[in-house]
């Protein structure tokens, strides 16, 4: 795909890893379509790729409503003349034990990091299908590679995000010009914390070591030149698999963390979010919580941990076969 000129949708663009795409998009010449819930962060996104030279065009949509995308769709693809890539990156989520959440919010987190990229694959793969090609970007996270305590609807969401998209490539093996790409970051400083659901009573913020979006912005541009099943971002590509085979030894670390963390952090009221309404204001790219001096060592940090969390998870093995 040729950067300029090329036909991107952008859905969940509103903030965060989304407006950081756009904008790294739109700088290198694309024609964009964004898509979110709030018209105020896509008008103050619009306006920004406006004036890094780009054309842009938003839609108001709500990626849980399938009408609603596949009218989307219709609509980007017409302005756009076609379509080379989507970035399906809605993305939401609620912090808490899972007895304490209520099931609708539960249940609201799937429908948003799950169902809405389905749809959004069911609107625009027969765009690609007709045009015979076309670049699907699927945002994950290391979630869906490890389960997190504290965020079971979640890990729900980004371990089926995984399977649908490894689905998907079997059903694709004839249409070698059609790509389906995950992208797995670490932690990442977006706004994303503070539009979460919160059930824990302690106020939430990101571990040390958090990556700047625009550097999974960047891994995404790169993906449009260069397709690949799998991109891994902020940490060793290696990681992930290690992770996963750190399962279970690794959840129950992070349950014990997590309820050490719960006991110790500054008090917070239960909140939804921004789960059921977007923000009233533009949230921006980042989320203010990003330490510079800490990224350094975050790469190294995680891969040793992760190594570790595997040995551990050999001995955990071995003793319960004994």
């Amino acid at each position: 795909m040729k950067l300029e000129n090329g036909r991107v949708v952008i859905m969940g663009a509103s903030s965060g890893i989304g407006a950081a795409t756009a904008l790294a998009f739109a700088r290198h010449g694309a024609h964009l379509v964004l898509g979110a819930r709030g018209r105020e962060g896509l008008d103050d996104i619009a306006r920004r790729c406006a004036q890094a030279g780009a054309r842009v065009e938003i839609g108001v949509v709500d990626g849980t409503d399938a009408a609603a995308v596949a009218a989307f769709a219709r609509e980007a693809r017409a302005a756009l003349g076609g379509i080379d890539l989507w970035f399906s990156n809605i993305g939401i989520g609620v912090v808490g034990k899972y007895q304490d959440v209520p099931l609708d919010d539960h249940r609201r987190v799937v429908e948003a990091n799950l169902v809405s990229h389905m749809h959004d694959a069911h609107a625009v793969l027969p765009v690609f299908l007709e045009q015979g090609h076309g670049i699907w970007v699927n945002m994950i996270s290391l979630g869906g590679f490890v389960a997190s305590p504290y965020a079971a609807a979640y890990s729900a969401s980004k371990f089926g995000l995984r399977g649908f998209s490894e689905a998907l490539r079997g059903e694709l093996y004839r249409h070698p010009r059609i790509h389906v790409c995950d992208v797995y970051p670490t932690f990442v400083d977006t706004p994303g914390f503070s539009h979460a659901g919160n059930y824990t009573g302690a106020r939430l913020s990101y571990p040390p070591g958090v990556i700047a979006p625009e550097r999974v912005a960047r891994a995404v541009v790169r993906l449009a030149q260069r397709p690949r099943d799998t991109t891994v971002v902020g940490a060793p590509a290696s990681v992930p698999r290690l992770m996963e085979m750190a399962t279970p030894f690794a959840t129950r670390m992070m349950g014990r963390f997590m309820d050490k963390w719960a006991q110790r952090a500054a008090p917070a009221s239960d909140t939804t979010g921004t789960m059921y309404a977007p923000p009233e204001a533009p949230s921006g790219i980042h989320g203010g919580q990003r330490r510079p001096d800490a990224q350094r060592h975050a790469a190294l940090v995680a891969g040793v941990a992760a190594l570790g969390l595997a040995l551990g998870a050999g001995w955990w093995q071995r003793r319960s076969t004994e």
